[in-house]
């Protein structure tokens, strides 16, 4: 049975549909020696590359087990897999896969902290950022400058931004976190259910605010609590992992059994 080759590309962890997209029309991909045109399908013997790099798919092999990972972004680190410029990403320590790569459900902006999502299913991560599925992002922002009750309301009930009409699902004033007290500015909790660029931050900015810090604390169904160091993380739990599946309408399947923790341990713990 063929399938698109978006679809082929994500279910063998190579890329997001997303990704896979843009690669078909930058022309870097090609099917039986042909290159790949939007649309083109692909069966179990089609051979497929992706920069002349063949990618195989065993025919009767087990499928790999389904893995995120909560990765807790310090400001300053790339969501890429490499910098130019040499800068840290947060590729750089992440566990090794027997086949397939890390997946980023969507990106946060260098000055962006917390909670980021990696996948080894394109398909969950094609879906997760999908708009279909609206996924809630929970954020802390601390914001810089006054903000009344009428702002608040406003930017509820929804603003006008250059890529169209935007709102917070929801707003409200919380308590400043551990280690934050002193400051003269304001902390909200704020979620929004779009992953356009820079949302939370133009959204504030249209209200004449400045973000001084934002702060990533829920995904979905998954929050990010504590636990987790700055440029740290830990794996999904098989619950989460089918949390995650049912959100976005796929059959949940058995998580790899891997340690339940990773990364750089430097450094004191974050929010």
């Amino acid at each position: 049975m063929k399938q698109r080759l978006q679809k082929a590309l994500a279910e063998a962890g190579i890329a997001s549909r997303r990704e896979a997209d843009q690669w078909i029309v930058e022309g870097r991909v090609t099917v039986n020696g042909e290159v790949a045109r939007p649309g083109t399908q692909v069966g179990p013997d089609d051979q497929v590359r992706v920069d002349g790099r063949a990618i195989r798919k065993p025919r009767n092999a087990k499928a790999e087990p389904v893995r995120v990972l909560l990765y807790k972004k310090r400001a300053g680190e790339l969501v890429t897999a490499s910098d130019p410029e040499g800068r840290r990403t947060v590729f750089r320590k992440l566990p090794k896969l027997d086949s397939g790569r890390w997946i980023a459900v969507g990106r946060l902006d260098i000055n962006t902290s917390g909670l980021l999502l990696l996948t080894n299913h394109g398909e969950l991560a094609s879906r997760l950022m999908h708009p279909r599925y609206e996924l809630a992002r929970h954020y802390a922002v601390r914001v810089h400058g006054p903000v009344d009750e009428a702002m608040c309301e406003r930017l509820r009930a929804g603003v006008e931004l250059d890529d169209g009409p935007a709102r917070f699902d929801s707003l409200h004033a919380v308590a400043a976190p551990p280690g934050e007290t002193g400051s003269s500015n304001q902390w909200f909790e704020v979620t929004v259910h779009e992953g356009r660029n820079r949302l939370v931050r133009r959204l504030w900015a249209s209200q004449d605010c400045e973000v001084a810090r934002l702060i990533r604390v829920g995904y979905g169904p998954i929050a990010l609590g504590r636990g987790i160091r700055s440029s740290s993380y830990r794996e999904a739990t098989a619950d989460e992992i089918k949390a995650l599946m049912r959100a976005v309408d796929l059959t949940p399947s058995a998580p790899a059994k891997r340690p339940a923790r990773g990364g750089p341990r430097r450094g004191p713990a974050g929010r």
